[in-house]
């Protein structure tokens, strides 16, 4: 394992370094250069990479670190973005070749807020095509890896970010999520992370289902980026109202109801090494005074089929919409997976989109009665690097996703944590899902369970 340096300090550490004098942000900088220097060649977490405006950005905070100035709580903070989160003059591929790539015009929500908080943005993170796969395997970009062991997958569609966090290219990455692609790398690779409230995170195209939110090694720099991140966007029409001032959390389970799924009632089987993983998470609850039930499958095959569907549609639009010529350079899983969608009626696509509704009452009917569910966040460990997704038969609905896809279409935060390790070593996460609204809460809970479980972190792999 590489050494431990400057830019594996929390935010929390970093700004407390900052204030007392002890180093500031150019040398913590230095420090992230560093890290992507040695592990880039491997990991291939970086789709964009900007050296000189994030040594100005450094710079500026360190003066007014030493002015008595501070922005606040990321003010200096190294931080990177997934590359479809828009950054003015930065190119935005969405993960797909291209001729010539576009360039965005324009600052994205989020990347007006960590500027305006003084954050470091050191580089915008790789995707895979369009993000409709849960692996760093993209046509523009090649295979993204785990720094953990580099034969295995981040996970995706937020691969870069969760490499990134888990290399320590500083303490905060944000990624997007439409079914789990915050929370797969999270529990490939060992991490916290938060898919928020619908709208709690504006964003430049909302749509159903979709959220922005940070992924990091622990739920407290999760909670520091959201308190950036999550302030209301008139260019979001989605967008929800202000939380109020953030306070510190208070968080005690007594008295709790807690909900344990352990079945999704779809996809594939849960291995039973994971099972046992968070069941164990669950009962530390219990001995803690909260009273934990388990809950029954509310999903089935069906439903994830007409989800799995619906999605398809889309991109079979997004690809027709592209020249000829673009349409070649589309990873051919994705060209085949799209593909079919390309004959559906608008009868079936209706009967999809009740689907997806009936997921949304499903979900919300079967957590409503607790405060937390905990549940796997998906059924399998970390695969290699090289298959696009876990289960990779194209012609047959997303197995894996059946913990997680529901939260997005029925629009309540669910956070990953670390809860273990199989017996090979991959990273088993915890996902923590509460009701609509709930975000503080699940964080709340994940920071808990954090310092009362005590999971060692993970070891990144030597880069050589």
């Amino acid at each position: 394992m590489s050494h431990t340096t400057l830019a594996d300090h929390s935010a929390e550490a970093m700004t407390s370094g900052y204030a007392s004098g002890d180093f500031d942000p150019s040398e913590v900088l230095a420090a992230v250069v560093d890290r992507m220097d040695e592990c880039e060649p491997v990991i291939n977490a970086l789709h964009h990479r900007d050296d000189e405006r994030s040594s100005a950005a450094a710079k500026a905070s360190a003066k007014r670190w030493r002015e008595g100035r501070s922005l606040g709580a990321l003010d200096g903070v190294p931080v990177t973005i997934k590359e479809n989160v828009a950054r003015r003059g930065v190119p935005m591929p969405s993960g797909h070749a291209w001729s010539e790539v576009p360039v965005s015009t324009h600052d994205a929500p989020i990347t007006q807020r960590l500027e305006e908080a003084g954050a470091v943005i050191v580089g915008s993170t790789t995707m895979p095509d369009w993000g409709m796969l849960s692996s760093g395997v993209s046509s523009l970009h090649g295979i993204t890896r785990s720094p953990l062991d580099p034969s295995l997958t981040t996970g995706g569609s937020s691969a870069g970010a969760g490499a990134a966090a888990a290399a320590g290219y500083g303490p905060i990455h944000i990624g997007s999520d439409i079914g789990g692609s915050i929370r797969l790398p999270c529990t490939w690779l060992g991490l916290a992370g938060l898919k928020p409230s619908f709208g709690r995170v504006p964003l430049d195209a909302p749509y159903m289902g979709r959220c922005a939110g940070p992924l990091a090694r622990t739920m407290s720099d999760v909670k520091a980026a959201m308190d950036v991140i999550s302030a209301p966007d008139v260019h979001d029409y989605s967008s929800l109202p202000a939380q109020g001032t953030p306070e510190p959390w208070n968080f005690d389970p007594k008295g709790l109801r807690i909900g344990l799924q352990l079945d999704a009632g779809c996809g594939e089987p849960v291995n039973p090494e994971i099972a046992s993983t968070i069941t164990e998470a669950a009962d530390r609850f219990a001995a803690a005074g909260a009273v934990v039930e388990t809950i029954d499958a509310f999903i089935d095959d069906e439903l994830l089929r007409d989800m799995d569907l619906f999605w398809r549609v889309r991109s079979w639009g997004d690809l027709r919409a592209l020249p000829v010529q673009e349409q070649a350079l589309i990873l051919p899983y994705i060209q085949q997976w799209a593909q079919g969608g390309a004959d559906v009626t608008g009868l079936r696509l209706m009967e999809c989109y009740h689907s997806v509704q009936e997921i949304r009452r499903r979900s919300v009917a079967a957590t409503a009665a607790y405060d937390l569910v905990i549940s796997p966040v998906s059924p399998d460990a970390a695969y290699p690097a090289e298959q696009p997704m876990p289960y990779p038969k194209v012609n047959e609905p997303m197995g894996h996703i059946g913990f997680t896809m529901p939260y997005n279409m029925s629009e309540q935060p669910a956070g990953t944590v670390l809860a273990g390790y199989t017996e090979d070593g991959r990273t088993i996460g915890a996902q923590i899902s509460g009701r609509r609204f709930a975000d503080e809460l699940v964080m709340a809970a994940g920071s808990w369970f954090e310092q009362s479980a005590g999971v060692p972190a993970p070891v990144r792999a030597a880069m050589s």
